[in-house]
Parts: structure tokens; sequence; C-alpha cells
């Protein structure tokens, strides 16, 4: 059903004082060109129930300040739903936490960067098989994206095929079949989000080693992964038609 909304399972909020530019989904919506009738979101870290699989024509799962490792009831049912929208072909696009709750749900290992927090704009380079990837294709070599993350997919599912990588991620972004992918990065965050969550979390980049100064000057626009939202629309509303 191309005309059918798409689902939002918000596994989390943005930190406190980025707030005020919405939630995740809300930002999801607006990268993806998606009215608010073309959305439902599905708030599981506050307890909403999942829906039925049926009558969706594509589902995001957001990211989070949660860990995957830390399996949560919620967590862990909305893995369970995840790997039959997979048996059922339901296109799923996962984003940070996302993309490592549907790593783990499928036998890939979940944990702790060895390197530590990746924080800022990123350059993102695409694997040899991207460019036969229904969303990928197209992309430039190389591209940038925003990203904030402790826990990182380190070692991908058995059957995913890892699409792009970068110097702080072996794993930056996979595709499971032909119907569910996830990405390390935040496709959905804009410059203004991502200086954000660098101003909340400065102290503790500072306390890590990091240069919270640094990496807000070296933030800039990510357009080609923004578009992976939009791309990922598109594909559904094809495949459902």
């Amino acid at each position: 059903m191309k005309d059918a909304p798409f689902l939002i399972i918000e596994t989390g909020l943005p930190a406190q004082p980025v707030r005020r530019y919405g939630h995740f989904d809300h930002w999801i919506r607006v990268g993806a060109r998606l009215r608010r009738d073309e959305a439902v979101t599905c708030h599981v870290h506050a307890g909403d129930e999942l829906p039925e699989h049926d009558g969706w024509c594509g589902v995001f799962v957001t990211g989070s300040a949660s860990m995957v490792t830390e399996r949560l009831a919620w967590s862990e049912q909305s893995a369970s739903w995840l790997q039959e929208a997979h048996r059922q072909r339901l296109p799923v696009f996962g984003i940070c936490y996302g993309h490592q709750l549907i790593a783990q749900a499928f036998g890939g290992r979940v944990d702790f960067h060895p390197r530590g927090r990746e924080m800022g704009t990123v350059p993102v380079h695409l694997r040899d098989g991207a460019q036969q990837d229904p969303l990928f294709a197209g992309l430039p070599a190389q591209f940038r994206a925003q990203t904030t993350h402790l826990q990182s997919v380190l070692d991908a599912p058995p059957e995913a095929v890892v699409l792009a990588d970068s110097p702080h991620e072996p794993c930056n972004a996979f595709r499971i079949g032909s119907t569910t992918w996830g990405v390390q990065f935040h496709p959905e965050f804009s410059t203004p989000q991502m200086r954000g969550y660098i101003r909340a979390r400065a102290d503790v980049l500072r306390k890590e080693g990091l240069d919270p100064q640094a990496l807000w000057k070296q933030v800039n626009p990510a357009p080609h992964s923004r578009a992976l939202l939009s791309r990922f629309v598109r594909h559904a509303r094809h495949d459902a038609a």
C-alpha cells in the first residue's frame, strides 16, 4: 500500500537542550519530506505497545540515549518485532540505536566502541557493494554525516552487506536482505541539532579528552546523508505499489 503511513519507532528522546527543535520523530519526518499525516509515532521507550505489522508502508527506528546492551524490555520486544517485520518484507530503516538494535537482533555484536565516543560531522566511505544498493546507489564515494554515539556494531550480522565505513566505524551502514537497513550516523540531524548536541555534551567531551569547540567548528551540512531518508521513503512506496 504505497499510500499507507510510515511507522516511526521512537526509542528515546534527544538531549534536553535540543528538544526545542522537536523530537526524533519530527526530525525524521522533516528529513524524509513526510507530512504529519504520513507518519505515526510509537513511543516504545515510554511504554507504547507496538502495532500490528500490517498497514505500514515502511518503518523508521530512531536513536536513543539508552544502550542496546542494556537489553531493556521494550528494546527486546522491539527487536522481536523487527525480526518479524523482516520476515514479512516490511521495509525498515534503523538509525544509530535502531541500527545497533537491528544488528543485534540478527546475530551481530554490539558493544561500547573501544576508541570511545564519536561525535560531530564525519566522513563516510561507501563500500563497493553500495553502488548496487537501492538507497546508496549514485551517492558520492565519500560524503559527510552527523554522528553521536558510544556503542557501535562491532561485528555485522552474518547475512548483512556492509555498505559504508568511516575512520571510526568499520560498519557504518548495512543492509540485510532487500528490505532492512541500518546506519550508525544520524541523517535526520541538521547542523543546528549537531551543534546543539556538542554543546549539551561539552563537559563530558572535555573529560574524555575531546575538544568541543573544535568539534563545533567542524560541523558542516550533510545533504547526501540526509537524502537517505527520502530515498528510503521512495523505495518503500515503490515496493508497495
